[in-house]
């Protein structure tokens, strides 16, 4: 198309299971939803394929159907979301009422859509997420670009288990890179570059959404860095300066992250409301340059236990004692900790004003291929710590 359908949306209505709907380049100003189970939808140019909401239509791309893949195009300008792959679907083709995240909706109501896949999608100037992953399973979120979201670049939210992959990814000039909430079990956040944001990843429980406490998601080989940009959206909590923060999250391994430059804390381990975070392995990570490297930051009414700390490379943590009081694998007996540091944070900036990224690398050539059995084995102990280069061809920002 657009020889063959008058648009995205009168194509995809068209296709049958397994059938790939290809775009030709050009700049789209319609809102398109899949209901039709693995159908992939691919632009024949990443960056000339435009999918503009024009700050009036509220997503980009709605997947409710497994098996769908969206790949090799770019969704901005959307008063919600880019792309949002989500099981919250009212039956009749639409969304349900709340589910743009802000309201608990019963994922036994509606169950998790189960298999999706976004790969080289460029999201940008969206006014919640980039890329919503929302009550949805069995899926990839790779080598995608997004920038200019005012809650967060990429977000994984209720799924439990998840088995998600996050691999690959660029996010920056975002109020918070990547976020995960009530995402547990096999979430896999491997490999990515979150630079450049207010805050640049978060994963937690909160009570807004369904299945809570988070649990035992797994964030290693991301360079996290710099996460201190003014030419960004506020982020709604008025953080900044944040690398990793984890807040009433259990059993979560934090391993070979390079994170630096984050001028408030490099990792903070918190509570949320009643939930502590407890059981979370923080392994071999680098940590310079960063305010304070590791705050221990869980509350007197929640207070954390079994958090361990081995082989990382940190200069200042707070409490000061924070190695000695965490060690592996036995971890830290029941204790609250201190407040954490803040920055204080400048002025946010509307997020259609935020600044274009780079043009980003087309998807390789290939046939078609549903988004099923994702995401196959995932071996996060093959992940290394990253360079201070990682997937910097594809970033915007320089420091």
């Amino acid at each position: 198309m657009p020889g063959d359908a008058g648009s995205i949306q009168q194509a995809v209505s068209a296709a049958r299971p397994g059938d790939l709907v290809l775009v030709a380049p050009g700049t789209y100003r319609e809102s398109v939803r899949i209901g039709t189970r693995d159908v992939v939808l691919r632009g024949a140019d990443r960056n000339r394929v435009i999918i503009d909401g024009e700050v009036r239509r509220a997503n980009g791309v709605v997947v409710t159907a497994p098996g769908v893949a969206v790949e090799n195009l770019t969704v901005r300008n959307h008063t919600l979301n880019g792309v949002l792959a989500t099981g919250m679907s009212d039956g009749a083709g639409g969304l349900a009422h709340g589910s743009s995240g802000y309201t608990r909706l019963d994922p036994a109501a509606f169950p998790p859509l189960q298999g999706f896949r976004v790969s080289y999608v460029t999201a940008s100037n969206n006014a919640l997420y980039g890329i919503y992953a929302f009550d949805a399973r069995h899926g990839v979120i790779e080598h995608s670009y997004a920038s200019g979201s005012a809650d967060s670049g990429i977000y994984v939210g209720q799924c439990k288990p998840c088995d998600v992959l996050v691999t690959g990814n660029v996010a920056e000039r975002n109020a918070v890179g990547f976020e995960g909430a009530n995402a547990s079990g096999a979430l896999f956040v491997l490999g990515n570059r979150f630079s450049g944001n207010r805050v640049g990843l978060t994963s937690g429980s909160d009570y807004q959404e369904a299945l809570v406490p988070q649990e035992d998601a797994t964030i290693a080989g991301n360079l996290i860095a710099h996460n201190a940009e003014p030419a960004t959206p506020a982020q709604a909590d008025g953080a900044f300066g944040l690398g990793i923060g984890i807040a009433g999250g259990r059993r979560n391994l934090v391993a070979r992250n390079l994170i630096i430059g984050n001028p408030g804390a490099g990792i903070t381990l918190a509570s949320s409301e009643d939930l502590p975070p407890s059981g979370n392995r923080l392994l071999a990570n680098m940590l310079r340059d960063n305010g304070i490297d590791l705050v221990y930051a869980a509350s007197a009414r929640a207070p954390g236990a079994g958090n361990c700390l081995s082989g990382n490379e940190l200069r200042t943590t707070l409490p000061a004692t924070l190695v000695e009081l965490m060690p592996c694998p036995a971890g830290s007996a029941p204790a609250a900790g201190v407040a954490a540091p803040r920055v204080v944070a400048p002025p946010g900036m509307a997020f259609r004003a935020v600044p274009a990224g780079p043009a980003q690398p087309n998807r390789p050539d290939g046939p078609p291929v549903a988004a099923r059995g994702l995401p196959g084995r995932v071996d996060a102990d093959a992940v290394p710590l990253p360079a201070e280069t990682l997937l910097i061809e594809r970033s915007g920002i320089t420091w």
